[in-house]
């Protein structure tokens, strides 16, 4: 027999893996139970309030109940405006066309189609806000396109279901264990920090290798559109968080800011190495050990804002006098050219650190006080893509109304209210052919549990408790998928298949043969939108997407080098690096397609940041009318070769921009950033050295 001290220690390694098993299966069990809970007080409430179709509560508990609360406050709210605009326009449409069926649908399908646009073309629960404005319209108005006058009832008795269902779905998620966002938020940001400023850290040795800057620009982009994916929803969880939220993206934007300026400076760093200029090399390296200095503390001071603030301003008064001591060392002409560049680039990067840095700080203290500067996260929005999915959407509906209009179809409105929503739902999925079919397979088995439990369990129950006995082994199979990702869209479908198919009205009817010929009606109906997508496909993640994308990032260098001065920095940084998160989500990684999509994402970060320091230099100058020309000039040049890059206007952005730094002589502080913009032209390891000279020598800069 084993000593007992042995079995302790035996158990005390078993347990924390048990424990951890348990916990993650404990929270999906959890959010089953909760998503139950609110199934069944919607159907209880409607059936108490005798509403027509508690099926409609239960639906919308279904499709808003998330593990998160702000999610499912999130969900709510724009489901809440989505339906009060699809039921207004359901509504004012019947009552414009209410004996014209062919206008009427004609009508329909472009509302639904305009939606499932929108839908695609905005994110999280915003886009969710289109797609329910574009079947609440359809729930509205077709059970009513054979009785107009009672159109009126129908909007007020499916507005208030759906309402219903946010308010219940909401309210149990907030009070019945809530498992909130906030810590989610404040880990993730955390994390991110803490990587930050130990990739900062380890940094200051020397230069990075391009590939693995790369990387870390991949690491950048996707924490910047996560924090700002989280902030979005936990707003509407926590009103500390709202009151902080302005504090956030600013955060959020320091971050951005200090992740170009420093990934400009390393490559100005490299692009000295391989160009063998080891004094200026060894000049800016120096220069930079000090913030290595600053940032290395205490091991459980690493990550403290609160020690790292102080030292990080100090260090930058400190670079100063350093600064003119390393120059004095250096020749004049390009050599101090390239030290005053990389020591722009250091002070820019130092001032934008210490902000990331203070405004973490901030945000962590109990109190917030004083103002902060506003600043926004804005999204680069591909309209192409969205008018894809309204062509692909009208069509659908299009062809299902003259096919109901032609044949008669007793259950056509069942179709084209199932098409509705799926045709949304489809537009927004990130992969909407596989998500299609995934809840088209799901539907169906939802349909069939319903089938069962509507025509063999429920006709001999007596009651609301039986009712929950019966169908309850059946109705957690939804959320039970649901809190799995790899089976959301086939739980998403079970979960309205059987609700729709038990059809819970006050009183409850049994008519098998309706119900069968619904439920055919309703898979015609899904099953036609999942077909529309291999007709019409989704441009996302196509090979044209990526080209046009392509493109859409490199017009962010003409933006930096034409658009209002006014909030462009932040503009630049949010919609150039959201352009890119598009487009690296659906290329395979270490492929050639992403490698040559993070070349041009730091090309163009590299450029835009510098142009628009520039701009702002200039604007702020008094330099002479001939230094405003030239640099206006080489501005325009190297906006021109971004937009359509070749040969010819790469060597004209390169003259344009030598003749400029030249003539900026009677303007110093203008040189740096245009030395800057001659590198990045120049650079043998960006994309732009395709359009290079190919016999040139790399040391004749």
């Amino acid at each position: 027999m084993a000593p007992a001290s042995t079995k302790v220690e035996q158990a005390a390694r078993r347990w924390p893996t048990l424990a951890e098993a348990f916990a993650g299966e404990g929270s999906t069990w959890l959010f089953v139970l909760k998503s139950l809970l609110a199934l069944y007080l919607a159907a209880w409430l409607a059936m108490w309030l005798r509403l027509e179709q508690p099926a409609t509560a239960m639906i919308t508990v279904g499709i808003v109940m998330h593990p998160h609360s702000g999610m499912v406050l999130a969900k709510s709210f724009y489901r809440a405006i989505g339906t009060l605009c699809g039921s207004t326009f359901g509504l004012a449409l019947l009552c414009v066309f209410p004996q014209q069926r062919d206008l009427f649908l004609l009508c329909l399908s472009i509302w639904v189609a305009l939606c499932a646009g929108g839908a695609t073309l905005y994110r999280n629960f915003m886009s969710y806000g289109f797609v329910l404005a574009g079947y609440t319209a359809a729930i509205v108005s077709l059970p009513a396109i054979n009785d107009p006058l009672g159109v009126f009832d129908s909007a007020l008795m499916r507005v208030s279901e759906v309402m219903l269902g946010i308010v219940v779905a909401g309210v149990v998620s907030d009070l019945v264990f809530p498992e909130r966002l906030r810590p989610v938020l404040r880990q993730s940001a955390r994390e991110h920090f803490a990587h930050f400023i130990d990739f900062v850290r380890g940094s200051t040795g020397g230069s990075i290798p391009r590939a693995e800057m790369e990387q870390a620009h991949l690491r950048f982009v996707r924490a910047a559109i996560q924090l700002e994916n989280m902030r979005a929803s936990v707003i509407f969880e926590d009103p500390e968080i709202r009151a902080r939220s302005t504090r956030m993206r600013l955060l959020n934007q320091h971050n951005m800011a200090a992740a170009t300026s420093f990934q400009s400076l390393h490559h100005l760093i490299n692009r000295l190495q391989r160009e063998g200029r080891t004094a200026e090399v060894d000049a800016l390296i120096a220069l930079y050990r000090p913030l290595g200095a600053a940032l290395t503390t205490a091991p459980e001071d690493l990550h403290d804002p609160a020690v790292l603030a102080p030292r990080l301003r100090e260090c930058a008064q400190q670079l100063p006098a350093l600064e003119a001591e390393l120059r004095a060392r250096l020749a004049p002409g390009r050599p101090q050219l390239a030290f005053d560049t990389g020591a722009t680039l250091l002070r820019r990067f130092l001032d934008e650190l210490c902000g990331y840095v203070e405004t973490e700080l901030a945000l962590r203290e109990r109190v917030q006080r004083g103002g902060v500067e506003r600043v926004h996260f804005r999204r680069g929005n591909d309209a192409t893509g969205a008018a894809v999915a309204v062509l692909r959407t009208f069509l659908t509906m299009t062809v299902l109304s003259t096919f109901w209009i032609a044949s008669g179809w007793a259950y056509g409105a069942s179709a084209m209210l199932l098409a509705t929503i799926f045709s949304g739902l489809f537009a927004a999925a990130p992969n909407p052919l596989a998500s299609a079919f995934s809840m088209l397979a799901g539907y169906t088995l939802g349909m069939l549990a319903g089938i069962y439990a509507a025509f063999w369990l429920l006709p001999g129950s007596d009651g609301f408790m039986m009712l929950i006995a019966v169908t309850l082994p059946l109705l957690l199979v939804g959320p039970w998928l649901n809190a799995r990702p790899e089976f959301g869209s086939v739980g998403g479908g079970y979960a309205i298949g059987i609700v729709y198919i038990l059809a819970l009205k006050n009183p409850m009817m049994y008519d098998p043969a309706h119900a069968m010929n619904d439920a055919i009606a309703q898979v015609a109906g899904v099953a036609l939108a999942a077909v529309a997508f291999v007709f019409v496909p989704r441009v996302t993640g196509s090979g044209w997407q990526r080209r046009r994308q392509f493109r859409r990032l490199r017009e962010q260098v003409v933006q930096a080098a034409s658009a209002p001065l006014e909030g462009l920095p932040w503009r630049f940084e949010s919609i150039s690096r959201d352009l890119f998160h598009q487009v690296i989500v659906h290329t395979r990684p270490g492929s050639r397609q992403s490698r040559e999509l993070l070349g041009w994402a730091l090309a163009v970060q590299e450029s835009g940041r510098a142009l628009i320091e520039l701009r702002q230099q200039l604007h702020a100058s008094t330099a002479p009318p001939e230094v405003h020309k030239a640099v206006d000039r080489a501005v325009q040049a190297v906006a021109q070769l971004y937009r359509s890059p070749d040969a010819a206007r790469r060597q004209y952005a390169e003259d344009a921009v030598r003749e400029a730094i030249d003539v900026c002589a009677v303007a110093p502080a203008l040189r740096p950033h245009l030395y800057q913009l001659l590198g990045a032209l120049r650079d043998d390891e960006s994309p732009l050295a395709t359009w290079m000279p190919s016999m040139e020598s790399p040391h004749a800069r």
